[in-house]
């Protein structure tokens, strides 16, 4: 589809000016401040980001790129996540690291792209702090997935809206170091394939489904307390 028969959709325009307003600051320091409270912290947190990737369906409705990790990975494989990784010496901010790493497991061009905003980071047990960065296809007929075998064994998407609601959602109560807190599991079917979302990819879609529609979700959250240090 060319430039002139592509057009964008007015709420979809609407929604990236609200979300280019909320600028949180792009050179947020880690800082160890997690080390009191969790002493196994003991190192300085490696940084990392993470791309949710939102476009429109045919009615409108906002839906976000997911990938199921191959089962080779040496670390959470088989889990579902969102395009990401951890940030390169020669990215110049959490935005471009999000794009790389999108471009190198599913073959998204950057230019494909419209980064609105970044989120507050969240802070995961092994010691790494997580950029959720959301960004924007005006065109998604325009994208075709190429997918790294080695890294992702499939890619789908999933209605944004979900992970504030709870319908089909599923929750366990877990604790760490004295700390009680709620895992939520999202349980999703695409190409006849059932996916399930859960731990950190679960809550970093919560928070964003909470930012984009303006909306608490419909079930108490409870994160785990090591994901917001501050």
């Amino acid at each position: 589809m060319n430039s002139d028969s592509f057009r964008r959709s007015e709420n979809l325009v609407e929604l990236a000016q609200r979300l280019r307003l909320n600028k949180p600051n792009p050179n947020f320091e880690i800082e160890d401040s997690g080390a009191e409270l969790f002493p196994r912290f003991e190192t300085r947190p490696t940084r990392a980001a993470v791309l949710i990737c939102l476009f429109e369906d045919e009615n409108g409705d906002l839906r976000v790129i997911l990938t199921k990790r191959s089962s080779t990975m040496s670390s959470h494989s088989g889990e579902v996540a969102l395009p990401g990784g951890k940030r390169d010496d020669g990215d110049e901010n959490d935005a471009e690291t999000a794009l790389r790493e999108a471009k190198e497991e599913i073959g998204l061009e950057a230019s494909a792209v419209e980064v609105v905003t970044v989120l507050e980071p969240f802070h995961t047990k092994r010691n790494i702090t997580v950029f959720p960065v959301i960004g924007i296809i005006w065109d998604k007929s325009a994208f075709n997935p190429v997918l790294n075998a080695a890294e992702v064994e499939s890619i789908f998407d999933a209605p944004l809206l979900m992970f504030l609601k709870d319908e089909n959602r599923r929750q366990e109560e877990r604790e760490f170091m004295g700390c009680k807190y709620l895992l939520h599991f999202f349980d999703h079917k695409a190409r006849n394939e059932s996916y399930v979302i859960w731990a950190l990819t679960a809550g970093i879609l919560i928070k964003a489904a909470s930012v984009v529609y303006q909306l608490p979700p419909a079930f108490e959250t409870r994160m785990p307390p090591f994901w917001n240090r501050k």
